[in-house]
């Protein structure tokens, strides 16, 4: 097969993977449409629902294994009568979540969600369906005369599903039932008074099972036979619900969350709307750029789309809208690697290799460095996910991907399109463009000026922080309700009304009839979504139900315009400390990461120590846009974030440090080198920045209130890691060293060439 053939065979492999991507994405495989997009399962904020999370309560804080399976198997079965989409899951050691997208008939779920379940067992002939109707079936719905409870689940001791020999030998799946002293004896003369006739277990008012007595039962009962026996999972789910029964675990509510689904479709129109003109901009900007490299990584960009929808729905992940802000910085982020790489090719090129030589030794040259990079970003990711929780894990996991696939896009899918433009007979220096030779620039001999620069952003941070105290809020920062805890009540207002100070009045008025409780009332315009919010201290659930049924009536709205979102102070109280901790791990993890890499502390710490300037300029932008910026659960994702991307863009520039350290000669002045590395990567790290804000800017430009409060301290976060990889990190590195700024005054840069 010759060059060309195999050139022309790879573009071809590339775009009917993307044609695959595509229709799978758009239409979905099989008659459930399996893979499509329409089908990546939406979150709260973006659907709509009711979110609640439980902790165990002070008489047993330490509950088992076990205990916790249980009650969110309880859970789970409790929720899928209200949604098919309703998901129960496990936070830490001692806490559920359950969230429910899509309803609006929140009070009615939270009530319910709130009661303990029951357990009875009944005479199968005392029971009626819900029609009056006897001979239930099982899973069906029942009526009963209390009177006619026999035993109810705190009788049960345990309950365990296993598998035992029956007499003829057979080996059958079973329930094994033990029960408390008492419950033994009401058990014992309850089914020697009804030898031979059906007992039947009741659950949350539904026929679970309905055995035969076969005899006076004294100990343990075993509950076997019926079809449904036949498989183990049957078996282990009955046993499961005898022991919910008994369950010694108490519940409290620590948080719940209503969101309305009017913002949320706003929310993902407007996201999706931004990642589409995002994509068309960035690739404009690529092909400008780069020339046929940058057609080259926009195919790529296209497959990672795709390949990243795909994945959503294959791993089925709850997708939000930190987790959509999270894929469209993500394509921003990807591009990076193509400019580390194509950057190297241009600079082989201008050696006066042949282009398919350059393409092989940029490549080779590239690799450990996009590694290096993708890693630490990874390291971000991972703490996001293990620290975060909710909306905030959200993005984690789709960072975290978008990572992934971003770095198999770059290191295969774009590598295959450039050997196969090669072989096709592109191989016209002006299809790929050289790196021009630039005057090496005196970074090291200015970093007197830098040190002013960042200064000046501490003076700003403490004059914001003192202003903001003295303010009305007595506060430096504007906390969210993540942050400070309470209850926060939205209600939507018609678009054509006018938002007055007697309509918020009337708001706080109706808190205040219900509750007897005062707050503070805001009001937002959202892209056309009016609304009226007041935070009060906690509400009980069935205040917070109250509330929200009295705001609808007196708005002539649906209870589903009315959104309420109650976080206990502990849990407040942790998400503060979650936030300090997470970004501390995620410090210590990379320091150790490149302490190793590159086999050096100073490297490291001062990797560490520019992140650090970051984070300082991320939360000045926090103190002076108090008024219009909150700090909540997406604080910590933003300042994550910011953690990984600088620390990619400052290994780059190490990386490209050591390599001209190999080349160098022992008398070679160390400030020469480390001045030449990054004039050689500034014009990669301005078209990397510049890719990521636009990204990031279009979120900020088109997206809702909640996406731009994640979005612009990003923007700077991009600016400023930009301007610490490059003015801060290296030169803190050299003077880390002990090479500090005499050695730095006896270096001279006169139009001297790199």
């Amino acid at each position: 097969m010759n060059s060309k053939t195999k050139g022309v065979l790879q573009i071809l492999l590339v775009v009917i993977l993307i044609a695959a991507f595509g229709f799978v994405a758009y239409r979905g495989v099989g008659s459930n449409h399996r893979g499509s997009a329409k089908n990546i399962r939406l979150g709260l904020d973006l659907k709509g629902g009711v979110s609640v999370t439980y902790e165990a309560t002070e008489a047993n804080p330490n509950p088992t294994d076990e205990q916790m399976e249980d009650t969110i198997y309880k859970m789970q079965k409790r929720v899928e009568t209200m949604s098919t989409e309703a998901s129960v899951y496990q936070e830490g050691s001692n806490r559920v979540t359950i969230d429910i997208p899509g309803v609006s008939n929140s009070a009615e779920i939270l009530e319910t969600l709130g009661k303990a379940g029951s357990l009875q067992f009944v005479m199968y002939n005392n029971l009626t369906d819900k029609d009056g109707n006897a001979s239930p079936d099982e899973g069906e719905e029942v009526k009963f005369d209390e009177k006619n409870i026999e035993l109810d689940g705190k009788g049960i001791e345990d309950a365990k599903a296993t598998q035992q020999t029956s007499e003829t030998g057979i080996s059958e799946n079973v329930v094994i039932v033990t029960f408390t002293g008492k419950g033994s004896k009401t058990f014992s003369t309850l089914t020697g008074n009804h030898v031979g006739e059906q007992l039947a277990i009741v659950y949350d008012n539904k026929l679970v099972s309905a055995p035969v007595i076969n005899s006076k039962i004294d100990g343990e009962c075993v509950i076997s036979g019926g079809e449904d026996f036949k498989d183990m999972k049957n078996v282990q789910e009955l046993a499961s619900t005898l022991r919910i029964g008994a369950l010694p675990l108490e519940l409290r509510n620590i948080h719940d969350n209503v969101v309305g689904a009017t913002l949320g479709s706003e929310a993902l129109s407007s996201s999706l709307l931004a990642g589409v003109i995002g994509l068309l901009l960035v690739i404009i900007f690529m092909i400008v750029m780069y020339r046929l490299p940058g057609v080259a990584a926009s195919i790529a960009l296209v497959f990672y789309v795709g390949a990243m929808l795909l994945t959503l729905n294959l791993l089925n992940v709850t997708l939000t809208l930190p987790g959509i802000a999270g894929i469209i910085l993500s394509i921003g982020m990807a591009v990076d690697a193509n400019c580390i790489i194509f950057t190297r090719i241009r600079e082989e090129l201008a050696t006066g290799k042949t282009v398919a030589s350059s393409i092989k030794n940029g490549f080779s040259k590239a690799l450990s460095a996009i590694i290096d990079g993708n890693v630490t970003t990874l390291i971000a990711a991972l703490v996001l996910f293990l620290k975060g929780s909710g909306t905030v894990k959200g993005f984690a996991t789709t960072l975290a991907i978008g990572i992934i696939l971003s770095m198999f896009t770059a290191i295969f899918v774009t590598r295959i399109l450039m050997e196969s433009f090669a072989a096709l007979g592109l191989t016209d220096t002006k299809l790929y463009g050289l790196q021009k030779e630039r005057d090496t620039i005196n970074f090291i001999g200015n970093w007197k000026k830098y040190v002013i620069i960042s200064g000046a952003v501490v003076v700003i941070c403490v004059a914001g922080i003192i202003i903001n105290i003295a303010g009305p809020k007595g506060s430096m920062l504007n906390y969210a309700l993540d942050f400070v805890g309470g209850t926060s009540t939205s209600v939507s207002i018609d678009q054509n009304t006018d938002i007055t100070d007697d309509l918020k009045k009337q708001v706080l008025d109706v808190v205040k009839t219900a509750t007897g409780l005062t707050g503070e009332v805001s009001s937002s315009d959202d892209k056309g979504v009016k609304k009226i919010t007041i935070r009060t201290t906690a509400l009980t659930e069935e205040q917070s139900n109250t509330v929200r049924t009295q705001l609808a009536q007196k708005f002539n709205t649906d209870e589903g315009q009315v959104e309420s979102e109650t976080i206990s102070a502990s849990v407040s109280s942790e998400m503060k400390t979650d936030a300090i901790v997470a970004t501390l791990i995620a410090a210590v993890c990379m320091l150790i990461y490149i302490w190793i890499r590159f086999r050096k502390f100073a490297t490291g710490a001062s990797a560490v120590l520019a992140l650090v300037h970051d984070i300082l300029v991320v939360f000045t932008v926090y103190v002076v846009g108090s008024s219009f910026i909150q700090v909540g659960s997406t604080f910590i994702a933003c300042m994550l974030t910011i953690v990984g991307y600088s620390i990619n863009d400052t290994i780059v520039v190490f990386d490209r440090i050591r390599e001209n350290q190999k080349g160098a000669s022992s008398r070679t002045d160390l400030a020469g080198v480390i001045n030449k590395s990054i004039t050689e990567t500034l014009s990669r790290s301005i078209n990397t920045s510049v890719t990521t804000f636009i990204m990031v800017f279009i979120l900020a430009l088109l997206g809702v209130s909640s996406v731009r409060q994640f979005a612009i301290p990003l923007i700077v976060g991009v600016i400023s890691g930009c301007y610490s990889s490059v003015c801060v990190a290296a030169p803190l590195w050299y003077l880390m060293i002990g090479r500090g700024k005499k050695a730095a005054k006896r270096t001279t840069y006169s139009k001297k060439r790199a």
